[in-house]
């Protein structure tokens, strides 16, 4: 997939195809319900597919002072993006200046100058333009004019009603519910890092693990999970087995969150590499222990616990 952060001046390939505008947060299913329409219209018309999103997210502009609430920062999201085969990938810088323009700017300028779309497909609540006056009327009446076509879609449900949202998914991780969280994506929701040094202390308890940051993700319920982890370059490319703490560590006095993974029957040095890690179920809550001997005895029980319930979607079917 390439990636462009701009649209001027682009290569004849990357013009003249279909595109899907969007934050895409999350990739999830009624994203790709979207993007799989984008896909049927560019084999339609030969073309290639390309998705337009912006960075950074427009809530964060807009509302600086609100906790991190991304899914999937920009590199998640294109990992998600380029497993669905979207070929070309627009990351449009956003600020004040860009949310200025008004909605018939950024037709002509983006759409039509810069990328010469032959058609677009939008959600039904898509918003664009100065104060958010643009929406899929607009875009629908724009594109007769200047020569592109239309799609756009209402919100997806799930068989029982619920509506594939950003917004959901963002409320099932913090209440400490993964597994809905993953049937809203159609997969685990993960949290990629690279593994950063820490004070060794799950070593000294016979737990070593591997910490990674995660400033740039929404912060889910504070706590114990089973995970499934992937080494990013591993030679096998196998996912890892394990179990990991979310929070502050409040035994130890920790005071930044971090996600500490410890990985079942692994013995290798995981310092400086990348880890995607995928949230699959929640077993209990952040909680302050005594002492260290609690602290081990309660991880023991939380890798038990863990184990059996991975070793249960293994016998499922799930990888």
């Amino acid at each position: 997939m390439a990636i462009f952060r701009h649209t001027d001046d682009l290569p004849p390939e990357a013009r003249g195809g279909v595109v899907a505008i969007g934050n895409f947060d999350g990739v999830h299913l009624g994203h790709r319900t979207l993007l799989a329409e984008g896909l049927r219209l560019a084999e339609g018309l030969d073309v290639p597919l390309g998705i337009l999103t912006f960075e950074p997210h427009p809530r964060s502009v807009f509302r600086p002072q609100d906790p991190t609430f991304r899914l999937t920062p920009l590199r998640a999201k294109t990992h998600a993006l380029e497993a669905l085969g979207v070929e070309h990938l627009y990351v449009l810088h956003f600020d004040t200046d860009f949310a200025a323009e008004t909605a018939e700017a950024f037709v002509r300028k983006i759409l039509v100058e810069g990328l010469a779309a032959r058609h677009v497909v939008v959600g039904q609540d898509f918003r664009f333009g100065h104060k958010r006056v643009g929406d899929a009327a607009l875009l629908e009446a724009l594109g007769r004019n200047l020569g592109f076509g239309v799609s756009a879609l209402a919100p997806i449900a799930a068989e029982d009603g619920v509506i594939f949202s950003s917004s959901t998914i963002r409320r099932c991780l913090r209440d400490g519910q993964p597994a809905e969280a993953a049937r809203l994506l159609g997969r685990p929701w993960q949290i990629e890092g690279r593994v950063e040094h820490g004070d060794e202390r799950g070593r000294a308890l016979g737990f070593p693990t591997a910490n990674l940051g995660i400033d740039d993700y929404l912060v889910p319920a504070l706590g114990v999970y089973a995970v499934r982890v992937m080494i990013d370059e591993a030679e096998d490319g196998a996912w890892q087995t394990g179990v990991a703490n979310l929070g502050r560590r409040p035994t130890v006095d920790g005071s930044r969150i971090l996600l500490e993974v410890h990985l079942f029957d692994f013995a290798g040095d995981l310092y400086g590499r990348h880890l995607r890690v995928q949230l699959i179920d929640f077993l209990r809550r952040e909680k302050k222990f005594d002492g260290l001997e609690g602290l081990r005895a309660q991880i023991a029980e939380d890798c038990r616990q863990a184990r059996a319930i991975l070793a249960r979607q293994h016998a499922h079917g799930r990888p």
